[in-house]
C-alpha cells in the first residue's frame, strides 16, 4: 500500500444554519449579539422589536475543526393581528426551514401552552437546544423548578441555562451547535459577517432610538427608510424618512420645536460612527403614510413582502 506520508490532509469543515426562535422579550436579539460578537440585532426592553429575519455569520476553528456557523435573530412569536406582523410570523418559519440547529429561547418567567410553535417544534426533525435564559435573575430554587418542567414537558430536548446579557453559559451552547451540525463547506464567504447592506442596519440603529424614546404606539407605528447612502473616505452621508401612520403620531415624534426628533438623530448618528468606524452626516424626515403596516403595496416597498 503506498504510503500517505507528506500529502497534506484537509481539515474537515462544518456549517450550518442556527435559528434562534421564542416569545418577544425573552432576549433573542441579546443572544445573537453576545454569539456573533457584533451588535447586530437591536436592543430594547420592549417587545417585538425585531421585525426582520436577521444573520450573523461567524467562522473559525474549534479542536482541529473549521467551522462557519449561520445565526438568524428572528421576531418574537406573537398570533399576528396584521399583515406586518403576519410576514414577521412568515420569517420565523423560514428560518426553522432551513435551520440545522434551532435555539428556542425561553426565560425564568414564562410558560408555553399548547402552541403552535411548540406542537411544530415536537415534530421537527431539527435538533432543539433549549436555552433557559435570564438565569442572573433567579436563584437556585426558582431555576431548579423551571428546568424540571421543561424536562418533565419536553424531555428530548437538550437544556441548557444561559444569561446572554452577561454572556453566561455561552461556551455550553456553542459546543451543542457544534456538535449538531453538519460536515459542509461554508456557506458564505469567510470575511462576511451579515446578509444584510449597511443601509439596513442604519435604518435599525434609527429605528432602535425611536422605541428607546418614546412610548406606547408611536415606535411600532414607525418605519424608517434609508433614501439615499453615500460613502467617502471620510464620511458618510445618510438621509432617511421615518413613515408613521397617523398625523398625531407625527406631531409626537418630532417634538416641540423638533427637539425629540433631534435627540434621536443625535443618538443615532452617535451609534452609527461606532458601527462603521467612520464620521455620519444624518439627515431625517418624518412622513405620514396611513395604515402601512396593513398595505401589502407599502409592505413590499419597505422590504417586509417579496414579489
Amino acid at each position: 500500500m503506498a504510503s500517505m506520508q507528506g500529502i497534506p490532509t484537509q481539515k474537515p469543515h462544518k456549517a450550518g444554519f442556527v435559528s434562534i426562535v421564542g416569545k418577544p422579550n425573552v432576549g433573542k436579539s441579546t443572544l445573537m449579539n453576545a454569539l456573533v460578537g457584533e451588535r447586530l440585532s437591536i436592543i430594547t426592553s420592549k417587545a417585538q422589536t425585531t421585525r426582520h429575519r436577521i444573520l450573523g455569520i461567524v467562522n473559525g476553528t474549534f479542536e482541529g475543526t473549521d467551522f462557519q456557523l449561520v445565526y438568524s435573530d428572528t421576531p418574537g412569536i406573537i398570533c399576528p393581528q396584521y399583515q406586518l406582523q403576519e410576514t414577521m410570523m412568515a420569517a420565523v418559519s423560514g428560518s426553522l426551514e432551513d435551520a440545522d440547529v434551532i435555539l428556542f429561547v425561553t426565560d425564568l418567567f414564562e410558560q408555553y401552552e399548547a402552541e403552535q410553535i411548540v406542537e411544530r417544534l415536537e415534530s421537527t426533525a431539527t435538533p432543539v437546544l433549549l436555552l433557559l435564559n435570564k438565569t442572573d435573575l433567579a436563584t437556585p430554587l426558582q431555576l431548579a423548578e423551571k428546568q424540571a418542567y421543561w424536562q418533565e414537558r419536553f424531555p428530548a430536548w437538550k437544556q441548557l441555562p444561559v444569561s446572554a446579557l452577561h454572556r453566561l453559559g455561552l461556551e455550553a451552547v456553542f459546543a451543542a451547535i457544534l456538535d449538531a451540525i453538519p460536515v459542509h463547506p461554508p456557506y458564505y464567504d469567510k470575511d462576511q459577517l451579515t446578509d444584510r447592506p449597511e443601509r439596513f442596519f442604519a435604518a435599525e440603529i434609527i429605528r432602535e432610538k425611536i422605541f428607546l424614546n418614546y412610548k406606547k404606539e408611536v415606535p411600532y407605528s414607525c418605519e424608517v427608510v434609508v433614501m439615499e447612502f453615500r460613502e467617502t473616505e471620510e464620511l458618510i452621508r445618510i438621509q432617511t424618512e421615518i413613515f408613521v401612520e397617523r398625523t398625531t403620531q407625527r406631531i409626537i415624534l418630532l417634538g416641540r420645536g423638533g427637539e425629540a426628533i433631534k435627540q434621536v438623530g443625535m443618538q443615532a448618528r452617535q451609534e452609527m460612527e461606532a458601527f462603521f468606524q467612520k464620521q455620519v452626516h444624518l439627515e431625517t424626515y418624518v412622513r405620514v403614510e396611513p395604515d402601512w403596516r396593513k398595505k401589502a403595496l407599502k409592505l413590499r416597498e419597505f422590504g417586509y413582502l417579496n414579489d
